[in-house]
This record gives C-alpha cells, sequence and structure tokens, in this order.
C-alpha cells in the first residue's frame, strides 16, 4: 500500500450519505486490484445486508468508470468462485473526509481495548489466516 487513510466516504445518489470508509492509494504491479478487493471482501459481513448498511456500506469506490467496471468484475467473479452472493457494490468514489485523528492508528494504540480484542483482532487474524500469501508476497522493483 502507498498510503491507507481512514475516514467517511460518498458516491453518487442513493449512496451520497457519508459511510464509514478506509480509501488507500495502491501500486498495482505491487498489489493487484483483484487481490485488494479478495481482501475487503474477506474482512467484514461482505454477505449481509443488515440494517446498519447505510453507516456501513460494502462497498469498493472506484476514481474512473474503468475502474468502476474492473471492481464489479472482480467481485462478480469472486462471489462465482466462493459460490456466495456478495452485498459489496462497485461505486463511484464522489468525496472522502478522514475521520477525527484520535481514531486514527486505533487497533495499534491499543490492542487490548475491549473494541481491539472483540472486532479487530479477529479481522485481523482472519486476514493472516486468509491471505497469507499476499502477506509474505516478494515484490522486484524495477
Amino acid at each position: 500500500m502507498s498510503e491507507v487513510r481512514q475516514g467517511f466516504i460518498r458516491s453518487d445518489g442513493p449512496d451520497e450519505a457519508w459511510s464509514e470508509a478506509v480509501e488507500i492509494s495502491f501500486d498495482p504491479d505491487r498489489v493487484s486490484l483483484r487481490d485488494l478487493i479478495a481482501v475487503h471482501l474477506s474482512t467484514h459481513a461482505s454477505e449481509a445486508d443488515h440494517k446498519m448498511r447505510g453507516k456501513y456500506r460494502s462497498a469498493v469506490y472506484s476514481m474512473t468508470a474503468e475502474q468502476q467496471n474492473a471492481c464489479a468484475t472482480h467481485i462478480r467473479d469472486l462471489a462465482a468462485e466462493a459460490e456466495v452472493h456478495f452485498v459489496t457494490r462497485s461505486l463511484m468514489h464522489r468525496g472522502f473526509k478522514p475521520s477525527d485523528s484520535r481514531f486514527h492508528d486505533y487497533y495499534k494504540s491499543n490492542p487490548e481495548r475491549p473494541f481491539c480484542r472483540t472486532y479487530i483482532a479477529p479481522k485481523l487474524a482472519k486476514l493472516r489466516a486468509r491471505h497469507s500469501a499476499l502477506l509474505k508476497k516478494e515484490y522486484t522493483t524495477s
């Protein structure tokens, strides 16, 4: 990853309301868009259409229509491979605002807090178990 920002994101209507999100910049020569989407889908309730979807929208946001189409294709392909239905959508990125700095790096600063032990630590364990190959992947630079 080149950069990770925690905050709130919005898209076009009917998804113009701000939703919690993580915005990342990445180098596609180091990690593929498909791999990033696979990680995203496996580390949250991407199959559940629960009542909090307004605040916790399951989406991948794109900067261009071409990237939006690629994201939608990856989501469909990953769903077919896993034989599941994802509620995750591919939306256009229409705005981002960072969260309050006191919430940045919360897990790193507070790993023993109940929220971290209950929610974040299990997600990190799942990430490490399901995507260890990505974590160990060696990258060459040109």
